[in-house]
């Protein structure tokens, strides 16, 4: 077992500004940040969406009238879309005592009615845009209290300021082992989230973000709107992601929260129409929820905009660490941010931390399986080098052990594969032979804008150059065939490939 890694704050003094740096204070609860913000940025733009702009002073007046429908210490599902509506909502359950139960809103009604079942809420908050997902709770649970968060009340109460420790928000997560559960998230955990958001980035308050992930999502809630708030800044919700790039020419963002699928799509269509797709006020890109290729570090500078990778799990609120420094090493997603503990074991990355979550809702035998010594272990295979900075290599599941006992992971494999600028990802996996032998296979998707000019069958000279990175690696991380695709993998929601099971 390797020493413990005890995070430092004062590391990521060099790479804010130094009056921003100074700004980044920690508060005991969401409603105490909240009623800050509200005080200090009280006219400025929160959220523009649908057409309507709505001031910090604006939210707060709205959130007030819906919080004596929650109550304090209770538990409060809510179902809605990216909207101005989901935003009010969630501030006022988490600002009223109680704790936001966040259900994507692609749910089935059985989902629905399971999810608020098994994680005990008291409440079901809803958008009226997604009533028919409310069939079979209304059906099986008649006297279940239903509130649709778009109906406004006379009444109105103030924000209360919890404890640290008190319970925040639920959220959903696949968690080390691929099936749905729910990360109760604390106070604190949030607000370190929220801050960890801050470090890095030269300049963060006042900027203007845009809204593309689902506020389901840890990354979407914590690093976009959470981090939006604290620093004063505003926030456009795009309501479908195919007017993206419409929105964008309208609302000139400063920053954006991302996917590098989606950075790697806006840069494709930039290089395509010889103009930058997001606009010349862009900024910062944070990008993660899954591997971000060095290529796009090294791309997106020379349109202005720094692509600041990172790494983090809805257990830990988001964010464990980011990288400020991807042009010296952009293979890392950076340095931990404060008040964390990292150790790795057995080359698997274990938490521990402020920002950690209490745990998994009604599932004691997750909890068992993802805790030891009190040490949350990721799943993740890490290393962390001289100067502090993490590297993840893959995941401990997604290990192929092979038929003479050599154990490959396929991430770390495929990075090598992934360092052509023509590639653009990759998927290393088990297969099986018509007789039966075992072998490691891998398929490859091409970036079609950095093969213009080459002769002859492009599939052909993808496959030797990618033959002669195969002939650079030990032995047993060889593959044995390697496919061209014409299309993109298959990828979830949060735009991450759906790797093969163990053998295609």
């Amino acid at each position: 077992m390797d020493n413990v890694m005890i995070t430092n704050r004062e590391i990521w003094r060099k790479f804010n500004s130094p009056e921003e740096f100074d700004r980044l204070v920690y508060f005991d609860s969401v409603g105490e940040m909240w009623m800050k913000c509200v005080k200090e940025y009280a006219d400025k733009t929160a959220i523009e969406d649908n057409g309507n702009k709505y001031t910090y002073k604006d939210l707060e007046e709205h959130a007030s009238h819906l919080r004596p429908l929650f109550g304090e210490g209770k538990r409060v599902a809510l179902l809605c879309p990216n909207s101005y509506d989901f935003v009010k909502a969630y501030l006022a359950i988490v600002t009223s005592g109680s704790t936001a139960v966040i259900l994507p809103p692609q749910l089935p009604p059985e989902a629905v009615y399971g999810c608020c079942m098994k994680l005990g809420a008291d409440t079901l908050a809803y958008h009226p845009a997604l009533s028919e997902k409310l069939a079979v709770i209304k059906a099986a649970a008649p006297a279940f209290p239903l509130v649709d968060i778009t109906a406004a009340t006379e009444d109105k109460k103030e924000a209360v300021s919890s404890k640290p420790g008190d319970p925040c928000v639920v959220m959903f997560t696949g968690g080390t082992t691929g099936r749905s559960k729910g990360a109760l998230l604390s106070h604190r955990a949030v607000i370190e989230g929220t801050v960890n958001g801050c470090y890095g980035v030269g300049h963060v308050f006042g900027q203007r973000y845009l809204l593309i992930l689902p506020l389901s999502h840890v990354f979407g809630l914590i690093r976009n709107l959470m981090t939006c708030l604290y620093t004063g800044s505003a926030m456009f919700i795009c309501r479908n992601n195919k007017d993206m790039f419409r929105d964008i020419a309208v609302f000139r963002p400063t920053i954006m929260v991302m996917v590098p699928a989606l950075a790697e799509m806006a840069l494709t269509l930039s290089r395509k129409f010889g103009r930058n797709m997001l606009g010349d006020d862009l900024k910062y890109i944070i990008c993660g929820a899954a591997a971000v290729s060095p290529y796009l570090i090294e791309e997106y500078p020379k349109m202005g905009i720094s692509l600041l990778a990172g790494y983090g799990l809805t257990e830990s609120a988001n964010l464990v660490s980011g990288n400020p420094n991807s042009k010296d090493k952009p293979e890392s997603v950076g340095l931990p941010y404060p008040d964390q503990q990292l150790r790795i074991v057995d080359g698997e990355l274990w938490l521990k931390g402020g920002n950690m979550m209490d745990g998994y809702v009604g599932d004691e035998a997750e909890n068992k399986a993802a805790y030891e010594d009190g040490w949350f272990k990721t799943g993740d295979l890490a290393r962390i080098d001289e100067d502090g900075y993490l590297y993840i290599t893959g995941r401990s599941k997604e290990i192929i052990v092979l038929s003479n006992g050599e154990n490959v992971s396929p991430a770390e494999v495929e990075a090598h594969f992934n360092t052509p600028a023509f590639i653009a990802d990759t998927q290393v996996f088990e297969d099986v032979l018509p007789n039966g032998s075992h072998i490691l296979a891998l398929e490859a998707v091409p970036r079609a804008t950095e093969l213009k000019g080459i002769e002859g069958d492009v599939k052909e000279y993808i496959t030797k150059e990618l033959e002669k990175i195969n002939a650079t690696l030990p032995p047993y991380q060889r593959v044995s065939r390697i496919e061209i695709r014409d299309t993109d993998f298959e990828r979830t929601p949060s735009m991450k490939i759906v790797r093969y099971h163990k053998c295609k």
